[in-house]
């Protein structure tokens, strides 16, 4: 059966990067896809969404549902029918939402882990967190809505970092079962992005010195969107061309355990 498109209000995605070394990021993507390079370094990160109304994309809105979620990514291009195409591979996406972590790739694509997650926020600051139920990924960032964009390595002011992102909208994810990856689009005519100022960001992931080797993976800067409508359009699954034992690991973060012992905070 075909997945349904699906559509939600991106009540907040926040955005935190990385510039990372090339031959590091190389040896976490699974080809056929290859990290995207901007200005010499491949570009990683989190992604801290909250989404709203997600639901079907021919059932009202009221009826949809309200969920944290977070992915692992990184900005990869592959070469396709069409020539050049670039995107994000996510090595794991975690959800404090127990429907998100059943239904995600079964009934839509993208599996998903269940989290418990801690949001704080006012008008000017935010704090996301989550951990797995056995702490072995856990996440805390805190950002303040900055005036301006500014101190990125990678991008040189707030339309370049705005675009770079806007054109990687297709997510390809790890499954289980390593031999494909999921793939997923975000659409929508309303992208907007805000500079954000970071004041601490911890994470299991991009800390530990076994993944990313001291010195190369570096926080470079922090984006934030708010209230955006959005599609999510189903795409079909890019047949992973390496060894299936190694597939869907890469970032030494297990994808997609459920279970049922976590809810959102």
């Amino acid at each position: 059966m075909r997945p349904p498109q699906m559509s939600s209000v991106v009540e907040r995605r926040l955005l935190v990067n990385y510039r990372v070394a090339p031959e590091v990021a190389a040896s976490l993507v699974p080809p056929p896809l290859r990290p995207q390079l901007v200005g010499g370094f491949a570009v990683a990160g989190l992604c801290l969404i909250r989404l709203g109304q997600f639901r079907p994309s021919r059932l009202p809105g009221w009826i949809g549902l309200r969920s944290e979620n977070a992915a692992h990514r990184i900005a990869v291009e592959w070469d396709g029918p069409q020539g050049r195409s670039t995107g994000v591979y996510i090595a794991r996406r975690d959800s404090g939402s127990m429907i998100n972590a059943l239904a995600g790739g079964r009934l839509f694509p993208g599996e998903h882990s269940l989290a418990r997650f801690d949001v704080r926020e006012t008008a000017k600051d935010l704090h996301v967190a989550f951990a797995s139920p056995d702490q072995t990924i856990s996440v805390s960032v805190d950002v303040r809505i900055a005036e301006r964009f500014q101190d990125s390595e990678l991008f040189t002011d707030l339309a370049q970092a705005s675009d770079f992102f806007r054109r990687g909208s297709a997510g390809f994810s790890a499954t289980r079962g390593g031999l494909r990856l999921d793939g997923l689009e975000l659409r929508t005519n309303s992208w907007h992005v805000e500079p954000l100022e970071i004041n601490s960001v911890r994470s299991t992931v991009f800390d530990d010195p076994d993944r990313f080797p001291p010195g190369s993976a570096v926080l470079d800067c922090a984006l934030l969107m708010r209230e955006v409508p959005v599609t999510w359009r189903p795409l079909p699954p890019l047949p992973v061309v390496t060894d299936a034992t190694t597939a869907g690991t890469t970032l030494g973060i297990a994808p997609n355990v459920c279970t049922a012992t976590s809810e959102t905070a």
